[in-house]
C-alpha cells in the first residue's frame, strides 16, 4: 500500500511540474533559471505570483472534490452519487454568478465572490435538508431530492444570466470551472477550509466504512447510522463548497475520482480517503496542465491571439466517457 502512495505521489509531482511550465510565458529553462535566483522581474512574477498559486489551488480543489465524492458515495451507498446530489455545486455556482453578474461583489477582492459561493453552496444543502426532511435518512430519496434541488438552482442561475446578459463572459468560469487567474488570496482562503474539513472526513472513516455495508450492519455494530450520515453529508457539502468557490464547477471530478481511489487503495476508507485526496489533486492538476497545452496548440493551429480552454470543459468531456463505463459496469447495483 505504501508503494501505491509513493507511485501516486510521484505522478502528482510530474503533473505539478508540467502544470508550472504549461502556461504562457513559462518553459523548463525559464523555471530553472528563476528557481536558481536568475530571471527578470516579469518571469519571477509569472512564476511566483501566477503559476505557483494556480497550481496550489488546483491541487487543493481536486483533493476537496475527491474526498467529498468518496464521502458521498459511502454515505449514500450509491456509486453514481457526486457532489451534485447535495445541491451544493449548483448552489455555489449560483452564489458566485449572482455576486459577479449582479454586481453584489467587488472585482478587486476574491474574498467577496468566495463568500458568496460558500453561502450559495450551504443554501443548496439547506434546501435539500428542508425538502427531504430532517428525520429522513433514506439514501435513494436523498439522491432524488438532490437532483431536484440541483435542477431548481440551475434554473435560478439561468435567470440571473438573463437579467445580466452582459456579464456572461465574466461568470462562465463558475459555470464551467477554471483555475485561470487564481492568485495567492484564493489559496489562503482555500487551504485552511480544505484542511479542517478533510481531517473531519478522515475522522469519519470508520463510520463511513460501516455505512458502506448497509444501515442494518452499521446499527448492529452500534453506530447511529442517521447521525453518522448527517455528519458525513455536512463534510461533503463543506468540501465541495470550498472547491467550487475557488475554481467553479469542475464536472465529474467528485463523481469519478472515488472509483479510481477505491480501485487503487481498497474499501478501507482510512486509506482510501487520503488516496482520494491525492487522486483528485492529480486529476485536476493533470487536466489543467493538459488544458493549457491544448490551448497553446489551438492558438498555433487557429492562428489566434489568445485562446483559453477551461479545465472544467476537459474534465466534463473525459468524465462523461468514464461515466458511461461506470454505468455499464454497475447496471443493477445500488452500491
Amino acid at each position: 500500500m505504501k508503494r501505491r502512495f509513493l507511485v501516486l505521489a510521484g505522478l502528482l509531482a510530474v503533473c505539478a511540474a508540467v502544470e508550472l511550465v504549461a502556461g504562457r510565458g513559462m518553459s523548463p529553462a525559464v523555471v530553472r533559471e528563476v528557481l536558481g535566483g536568475g530571471g527578470d522581474a516579469t518571469e519571477r512574477h509569472i512564476l511566483f505570483q501566477l503559476r505557483v498559486p494556480r497550481l496550489l489551488v488546483a491541487l487543493a480543489a481536486g483533493a476537496c472534490l475527491g474526498v467529498a465524492g468518496l464521502v458521498l458515495q459511502s454515505a449514500l451507498r450509491n456509486p453514481l452519487a457526486g457532489p451534485e446530489v447535495t445541491g451544493v455545486t449548483p448552489g455555489a455556482v449560483l452564489g458566485a454568478v449572482a455576486a459577479t453578474g449582479l454586481g453584489l461583489a467587488g472585482w478587486e477582492s476574491p474574498l467577496a465572490v468566495v463568500v458568496a459561493a460558500c453561502v450559495g453552496g450551504l443554501a443548496g444543502a439547506g434546501l435539500l435538508w428542508l425538502l427531504a426532511g430532517p428525520g429522513r435518512s433514506d439514501p435513494a430519496q436523498t439522491a432524488v431530492h438532490g437532483v431536484l434541488v440541483s435542477a431548481v438552482l440551475g434554473g435560478l442561475t439561468a435567470m440571473v444570466l438573463l437579467v445580466a446578459p452582459g456579464e456572461l463572459g465574466s461568470v462562465v468560469q463558475w459555470l464551467v470551472g477554471t483555475t485561470e487567474g487564481r492568485v495567492w488570496q484564493h489559496w489562503h482562503l482555500l487551504w485552511p477550509w480544505a484542511l479542517a474539513w478533510g481531517v473531519a472526513a478522515w475522522l469519519l472513516a470508520g463510520p463511513l466504512t460501516l455505512l458502506r455495508c448497509g444501515d442494518d450492519i452499521a446499527t448492529a455494530a452500534g453506530l447511529a447510522a442517521a447521525r453518522a450520515r448527517g455528519l458525513a453529508l455536512l463534510c461533503a457539502v463543506a468540501l465541495t463548497a470550498g472547491a467550487v468557490a475557488a475554481v467553479g464547477a469542475l464536472g465529474f471530478v467528485g463523481l469519478l475520482v472515488p472509483h479510481l481511489a477505491t480501485a487503487v487503495f481498497g474499501a478501507d476508507l482510512r486509506v482510501a480517503l487520503p488516496g482520494a485526496a491525492l487522486v483528485g489533486a492529480a486529476v485536476v492538476c493533470g487536466a489543467d496542465a493538459a488544458a493549457q497545452l491544448a490551448s497553446r496548440f489551438l492558438v498555433f493551429a487557429l492562428d489566434a491571439e489568445r485562446l483559453t480552454l477551461p479545465v472544467g470543459a476537459l474534465t466534463t468531456c473525459l468524465g462523461a466517457v468514464l461515466l458511461l463505463v461506470v454505468v455499464r459496469r454497475t447496471p443493477d447495483r445500488t452500491f
